[in-house]
């Protein structure tokens, strides 16, 4: 690989991690894989995350495409979130990032029982 392809690939990544990385993203985006949540239930499911952080999250992942807000007229409106077809291309990196990190865990346990 020549000094411009690593360029290239260093940037994609840079850039996917931008967009899904952080303590949040990918958990959120895991919460709404059944179904479409409310503010409230993802807030219970991901768990730990403040009303604001998750407010800032849910914005970035819409804006990038990944989720869809969805506003249901009535008193009090009801706003649920749900993913978009989009997200499902998220589905390998995330399998591949599992598998990644179950296989890390192990060599880390490995290394330290030395």
């Amino acid at each position: 690989m020549d000094h411009q392809e690593c360029h290239q690939h260093l940037n994609a990544i840079e850039d996917a991690v931008y967009v899904i990385g952080g303590k949040w993203k990918l958990r959120i985006i895991l919460s709404l894989q059944q179904q479409a949540l409310r503010f409230n239930e993802i807030q219970r499911e991901v768990g730990g995350i403040s009303a604001k952080v998750l407010s800032n999250e849910l914005k970035d992942l819409e804006e990038n495409g990944f989720v869809k807000r969805r506003e249901y007229p009535g008193f009090p409106m009801k706003v649920v979130y749900e993913l978009t077809d989009y997200s499902n291309s998220l589905k390998s990196v995330m399998i591949e990032l599992s598998q990644w990190g179950r296989s890390h865990k192990e060599f880390i346990k490995r290394n330290h029982q030395a």
